[in-house]
C-alpha cells in the first residue's frame, strides 16, 4: 500500500495531467507546468484515495493477511525495498536501486500552485484529524434482497428500511394491481431480482424514511411492549432483567398511563445509544439500526431511485408511480397512531434531544428536524 502526501500527490497528478509527462528517466526531457489548485477537486481526490484504501484495509482484515506500507520516500531506501522483498517471500536482495526514473517536480509546492497562498487557506479548513467525525460501531449490513417487495404487475420496487410504514407503503402498492397486499411478490434471491429489473426496463426503486424519534417509538411499542406476534420476547426479557427497562412483564395493563410510557420509551432510546454503539450483548436489529446503515447496505445490491420521506408519502409515491408509467396511483394511506401510547401524548424536547443524540448520523444525513 503505497502511500504519500495528498496534497503532494494532487500536485503532482495535476502536473502530469497539463504536461502529459508520466514518467521521467532523461531530466533533459522533462516538462514544467505549474498549476492551479481546486479545492473541491481536492477534497474529491483524498476521500477518493481514502475510500480506496478503507475498502482494501477491509477486506484484508476480513481474510486474515496485513499489508506492507512504504511511503512515497521508501522508494529511494534500498534497505525498505528489500525489506518489501523480504515480506513478498522472496530471498533476492538488492545491493542498489535503479537510478533510470527521475523525481520529475522538486521543487516546494510553493513554486508549482500558481494560487499558494489559497491552498494554504483552503487546507487550513480541512478537518486532517476527522474531529467532525461521528463515531460509528454499528455492524455492516447486507442488502436484505429477500425482504424487498415488487408490484404484482407495477414495475415498482420496495426497498423497506424496517421501522418505517412498512404496511402502510406495501398496502399502497397492492392498491396499484387491485391485489392483496400479501400476495406480492417478495422473498426473492439476488438473481432473481435481477431477472425482474431486465424484464422491466423503466422500473423504479424506492424506500421510504421515518423520522428517527416516530421510528423508534412504533418499534419500541410493536417489537418491546406488546407480546403478541412478531414481537422481541426474548429481548423483552432481557431489557427487564439485565437493563432494568421499566416495562411490564406482560401485555402493558391498565396502569400503563403516559407518564410510565414516556419514562420506558427514555430508558428504551437510552438502551438503543449503548447498543448502537455496541456496548450490549443484544444484537442491532434492523427495526432499530441507523436508517443510514440500511440504505448504505441497499446499496450493496442497488440503490434506491428515491428515498422518500414518511411526512411526503401522500404526494410523492403517487408521483413514483406515474413515473415509472402508472397513469393513476391513489395516495398511501397514514401509519396509525401507536399502541398503547400515542407519541403525540408522551413527546417532549427531552425524548427529541435523547433521541437525536442516539441517531446523530440520520439526523445529520438525512437532515431530520425536531419530530412534528
Amino acid at each position: 500500500m503505497l502511500t504519500r502526501n495528498p496534497a503532494e500527490s494532487y500536485v503532482s497528478w495535476k502536473i502530469a495531467q497539463a504536461t502529459g509527462q508520466w514518467k521521467l528517466t532523461n531530466v533533459k526531457r522533462r516538462r514544467d507546468s505549474r498549476i492551479r489548485f481546486d479545492a473541491a477537486e481536492f477534497e474529491t481526490h483524498v476521500a477518493s484515495l481514502l475510500g480506496f484504501q478503507e475498502r482494501i484495509l477491509h477486506r484484508l482484515q476480513v481474510t486474515g493477511q496485513t499489508a506492507f506500507y512504504p511511503a512515497y520516500e521508501d522508494l529511494q531506501d534500498v534497505a525498505v525495498m528489500n525489506g518489501l522483498a523480504a515480506f513478498l517471500g522472496s530471498e533476492e536482495r538488492l545491493e542498489k536501486l535503479d537510478g533510470s526514473l527521475k523525481k520529475q517536480n522538486p521543487a516546494p509546492l510553493s513554486e508549482k500552485v500558481t494560487n499558494f497562498r489559497e491552498m494554504e487557506r483552503a487546507l487550513a479548513g480541512f478537518d486532517r484529524f476527522n474531529l467532525s467525525r461521528t463515531p460509528n460501531f454499528e455492524p455492516r449490513r447486507g442488502a436484505a434482497v429477500p425482504g424487498f417487495v415488487t408490484g404484482a404487475r407495477a414495475p415498482l420496487l420496495f426497498m423497506p428500511v424496517r421501522g418505517g410504514p412498512e404496511a402502510e407503503v406495501t398496502a399502497w402498492l397492492a392498491a396499484l394491481d387491485g391485489v392483496a397486499p400479501d400476495t406480492l411478490p417478495t422473498q426473492m434471491s439476488q438473481k432473481e431480482l435481477r431477472q425482474w429489473m431486465r424484464a422491466r426496463p423503466g422500473h423504479r426503486s424506492f424506500a421510504v424514511l421515518r423520522h428517527p424519534v416516530a421510528r423508534a417509538h412504533a418499534v419500541f411499542c410493536a417489537r418491546i411492549l406488546d407480546d403478541g406476534p412478531g414481537a422481541f420476547t426474548r429481548i423483552r426479557a432481557t431489557l427487564r432483567n439485565v437493563h432494568k427497562l421499566p416495562i411490564p412483564e406482560g401485555a402493558p395493563g391498565p396502569d400503563h398511563d403516559p407518564a410510565a410510557h414516556r419514562a420506558a420509551f427514555v430508558a428504551f432510546l437510552e438502551f438503543l445509544r449503548a447498543n448502537l454503539a455496541g456496548q450490549t450483548g443484544i444484537r442491532v436489529d434492523p427495526h432499530w439500526a441507523s436508517q443510514a446503515a440500511m440504505l448504505q447496505g441497499m446499496a450493496q445490491f442497488a440503490i434506491p431511485d428515491r428515498v422518500i420521506r414518511e411526512d411526503e408519502m401522500s404526494g410523492a409515491l403517487p408521483e413514483l408511480a406515474r413515473a415509472a408509467g402508472l397513469a393513476e396511483a391513489p395516495a398511501a394511506p397514514p401509519a396509525p397512531p401507536d399502541s398503547p401510547v400515542a407519541l403525540a401524548e408522551i413527546y417532549d424536547d427531552e425524548i427529541e434531544r435523547v433521541a437525536a443524540r442516539v441517531y446523530q448520523r440520520d439526523y445529520v444525513l438525512f437532515g431530520f428536524g425536531p419530530w412534528g
